[in-house]
């Protein structure tokens, strides 16, 4: 007698359903996550910016402090400083290379400076965001305060 065999269901992969969910539940993931990543990674590239403009005036203080209360002319005497007395050049400059900013624009140097009244420190400053140089306004990154009367 010969045994007749009840067709089993294999199950190999997944339904149309499965999928579909599959895929709604990542839609609804990714239009939670992602708007908020894209607004973390500008307010970085901000921040970035402002600590590469921080950086610059702490070396030209340095320079400044080494320079008889005397701040650099521009950001290539940073470069390859002179010693006060001799006019040789320094042993080490107060910067490897020019700094710049998240975006890959190099940063701006200004002294003596109009910018601001009764000047006590140069006028540093990044392009910002838009990349184009506002002079220190528009969305500049700047080292000085707008509404105050000195830097």
């Amino acid at each position: 007698m010969k045994r007749i065999r009840k067709p089993t269901r294999s199950r190999r992969g997944f339904t149309l359903i499965e999928v579909l969910l599959v895929l709604v539940i990542l839609g609804v993931l990714a239009a939670l996550v992602v708007p908020n990543l894209l607004g973390t990674s500008e307010g970085a590239y901000l921040k970035a910016a402002k600590a590469s403009v921080d950086g610059l005036e702490k070396s030209a203080k340095l320079y400044m402090i080494d320079h008889n209360n005397t701040y650099p002319a521009s950001i290539d005497d940073l470069l390859a400083p002179k010693d006060v007395l001799t006019g040789n050049p320094m042993p080490r400059p107060y910067l490897e290379k020019i700094p710049v900013d998240p975006w890959g624009q190099p940063l701006n140097y200004e002294w003596p400076t109009q910018r601001v009244q009764n000047a006590q420190k140069p006028a540093i400053w990044s392009n910002g965001p838009n990349m184009q140089n506002d002079n220190g306004s528009g969305d500049d990154i700047v080292n000085w305060t707008v509404t105050g009367s000195g830097i």
